[in-house]
Formats: C-alpha cells, structure tokens, sequence
C-alpha cells in the first residue's frame, strides 16, 4: 500500500486544488493532506479568509482524501513522513525544489499548476471588488459550506 503525503493553505478552496489531490490520490492507495493551521499562516505571513476548522472540514469531505492532519510549522513534516509512514510527498509546482531535502526519507514530486488559477490572485481581485460584491460572494461561499456540511 503506497501512502501520500502534502501540505496546504486550501483557502479559497478552487479547482486547481481539487486537481492537485485528486492526481496525488491517484498515486497511492491513501492520501493524508496537512493543512496549514490558522497561527502557523500567520508566522508564514499569511491570514486566511476561511478558519483551520473551516478549511480542515472542506478537505476532508473530499473523496479522495483519507485523512487531514494539522501543519503547525515547517518543521514537522519528516515526523509526518516517519509517523504515517509516506512513499510520496507530493507538492505543486510553485514549490519546486523547496522539499527535495525530504526524498532521504520518501519520494519527492512536484505536480502542475491548472492554469490561471490561484488563491492568491482570487484575493486580489477580491481587494479590488466593491463591498457588495464581497458580500455576494460570502453568501456564496457560505452556501457552499452548507453543501459540504450536509455530506459528512
């Protein structure tokens, strides 16, 4: 049995996230998504839009997914890779070379990107939409959240 390993935010939950654990999944029997908590995004510099609670349940709903551990710091992933006992630990592209001291425990691969789709430009855009459309947007993604709750 191979088991898969990766880490993420997972804000703004897309499709590009959707593709990457969907193609990582297919690489082994199970697949274990860390998902950064909300105090380690902000040593990291980032704030999420969506809670560690929020973004833990979304994935976790997921077919493809197994399991979703918390990703407190950098630091934890060969105890990870140890503990669960990974063959693959599998990031996307963006991240190229960024693990490759980890393959002296596991298999290290970076995936494709999907094109033209980031978290990080959906919250740019966002910074420039009016209020209104912010809250249309909420609305919508709070829908979504009821959709995802109604499936566990």
């Amino acid at each position: 049995m191979k088991t898969v390993i990766t880490y993420g935010t997972f804000d703004l939950f897309h499709i590009g996230h959707l593709n990457l654990l969907e193609r990582l999944a297919g690489m082994g029997d199970k697949l274990i998504v860390g998902v950064s908590t909300d105090e380690f995004n902000l040593l990291k510099g980032k704030k999420s839009i969506h809670s560690f609670d929020e973004r833990s349940r979304i994935i976790a709903a997921l077919s493809c997914v197994d399991l979703v551990i918390p990703e407190n710091d950098w630091q934890q992933k060969p105890q990870d890779i140890k503990h669960h006992q990974i063959d693959i630990f599998g990031m996307g592209e963006d991240w190229q070379d960024k693990f490759d001291d980890l393959s002296s425990l596991c298999e290290v691969r970076y995936l494709p990107r999907t094109a033209n789709v980031s978290s990080t430009e959906i919250k740019r855009s966002l910074a420039t939409m009016k209020k209104e459309d912010v809250q249309n947007i909420k609305v919508y993604l709070d829908a979504l959240n009821t959709i995802v709750n109604s499936l566990e």
